[in-house]
């Protein structure tokens, strides 16, 4: 559908009540059916589980004011589920990247830390051997008291 007919049938839904915005959903689905001339893209889990519950709220004539209200409030809950989602499918990225460094080269020694904002250029690197302590140049002299 090209997108100046969408906008305009957008623009037409716009003024109908949701019983008709229902009426209007399943005349589509009809339509969908019988005259389709692609596949439509399937939901995601949590859409076609929405749509479950709205389509059991309808059939069990439930007020549209009600299915609105639950709708959004499914909505909402699916937008924090897909936040977590993404924060999960991160973390398990960096955990299987890490993983997989860490397989492919087990010998190779972890990069040295940066130095901090307290450390100075002078500092001695933790396998370099001790100096030899100073020499006492006092070694003539009687020790004080």
């Amino acid at each position: 559908m090209n997108p100046s007919l969408r906008d305009r049938i957008l623009r037409r839904l716009e003024s109908l009540s949701d019983d008709r915005g229902y009426q209007l959903l399943d005349y589509v689905e009809f339509l969908e059916s019988k005259y389709a001339e692609r596949q439509s893209p399937p939901p995601s889990v949590f859409q076609r589980f929405a749509e479950g519950v709205e389509d059991a709220m309808r059939a069990g004539r439930v007020s549209t004011q009600a299915i609105g209200q639950t709708m959004d409030l499914m909505n909402k809950a699916m937008g924090v589920l897909s936040g977590v989602t993404a924060a999960g499918k991160s973390v398990a990225n960096d955990f299987v990247t890490t993983a997989s460094q860490i397989t492919t080269n087990p010998l190779q020694k972890p990069p040295a830390p940066l130095p901090g904002p307290d450390s100075t250029s002078t500092a001695v690197p933790p396998n370099a051997p001790l100096a030899p302590p100073a020499a006492n140049s006092d070694k003539g002299s009687p020790p004080q008291r």
